[in-house]
């Protein structure tokens, strides 16, 4: 299954500029599509059909064109991936599924009933060397006074 992802609007013009350079009949037949007139993209003036631009398009974020199988029978929804794209396009757009309510209340803000407070975090201090006898080169103990030297 194609994830479309990856398609930007610059992929979708690319694919029309490819649509435009080879004809509509032969577009289609390159690369498997029959010409769908329920769902069509509209550029600059001119018709397109949506299921084979994004198709193509597809080709050109990933180097594998989706193929008609993959776009047919509402298994993705073509019309809606190009407008969020910024483009115009028509045609049957299938409506998305709820989301059931407990992930609904999950993904609503939150109101704070309170400030927060700035937790600032010190860095440890390093740990100090313990003294030294400067005659014997023994750690000192706590007095101070080193035990074998006096």
């Amino acid at each position: 299954m194609a994830t479309f992802s990856a398609v930007t609007r610059q992929h979708i013009l690319a694919a029309i500029a490819e649509y435009d350079d080879r004809g509509a009949e032969n577009f289609l037949g390159v690369y498997g599509f029959t010409r769908s007139i329920r769902e069509t993209l509209e550029h600059e003036g001119r018709e397109y059909d949506a299921k084979a631009v994004l198709g193509v398009a597809h080709r050109h974020a990933t180097g594998r064109a989706a193929t008609a199988d993959e776009l047919a029978g509402g298994k993705v929804d073509a019309v809606s991936i190009l407008r969020k794209r910024g483009f115009e396009a028509s045609g049957p757009v299938s409506a998305a599924p709820a989301p059931p309510e407990r992930a609904r209340r999950a993904a609503a803000p939150k109101a704070r009933t309170t400030t927060p407070r700035a937790t600032t975090r010190r860095a440890p201090e390093p740990e100090k060397p313990a003294p030294v006898c400067p005659t014997c080169f023994m750690t000192l103990p706590a007095t101070g006074i080193c035990d074998s030297c006096g």
